[in-house]
């Protein structure tokens, strides 16, 4: 099975990034308001899921989820649930981050999801990559300006980082003392992150 990839509604505005991401055996959903980035970054689409709130049904002549506007699921998680069943197990989410901020933390908890299903999520906009960090260790390459490990649920412990400006070992970080933000990748190197309890979300900046 290949790539999901999902297309949310909120602003893109580096398309050259998200184009290059794209691989042509990924299954792409857009949602809703996703679809304004259709032609932009030039992909028709297998899968369009939304209640339409927010961008009229095109009635392509593509598989099409009309949901209601009254639910406890968004249009992406929803979109996330309708992949997973259909047997998807890597995932990266685009247009899902900036503009609302409920909506952008909804959108970072299903990385939470997709991680304690023991599937793969990313998450690209135009400054980042992020990711969860739980049971396997994550290696950052040097083409990253930054990297940040934020806590977003529960505790973490046992962090311990290697190959950064700021190296950690068999640390703790809680939710109340964000203190993983703006660490470096040593030049000409690679970080290696690890915990043994609990999850971080990593963001790698360009």
């Amino acid at each position: 099975m290949g790539r999901c990839v999902i297309v949310g509604g909120a602003g893109i505005g580096n398309y050259d990034l998200v184009r290059r991401a794209l691989r042509e055996t990924d299954y792409v959903i857009f949602c809703d308001s996703g679809l304004k980035h259709q032609a932009a970054l030039g992909v028709r689409g297998d899968l369009i899921v939304g209640d339409f709130d927010s961008h009229e049904n095109p009635h392509l002549p593509v598989e099409t989820i009309v949901l209601p506007r009254e639910k406890d699921d968004t249009d992406t998680v929803y979109a996330v649930k309708e992949a997973l069943q259909r047997g998807y197990d890597d995932f990266l989410l685009v247009g899902v981050v900036g503009g609302r901020l409920d909506h952008t933390l909804g959108n970072v908890s299903i990385l939470l999801k997709l991680d304690a299903l023991g599937k793969r999520g990313r998450i690209l906009d135009d400054y980042s990559e992020m990711e969860i960090v739980s049971r396997t260790p994550v290696s950052i390459p040097d083409r990253f300006s930054f990297f940040s490990l934020l806590n977003i649920t529960g505790c973490a412990r046992g962090v311990t980082i290697r190959g950064a400006k700021y190296p950690l070992s068999d640390a703790e970080i809680p939710c109340e003392y964000q203190y993983g933000v703006s660490n470096e990748v040593l030049p000409g190197g690679e970080a290696t992150v690890s915990l043994q309890q609990g999850k971080l979300l990593l963001i790698k900046v360009f």
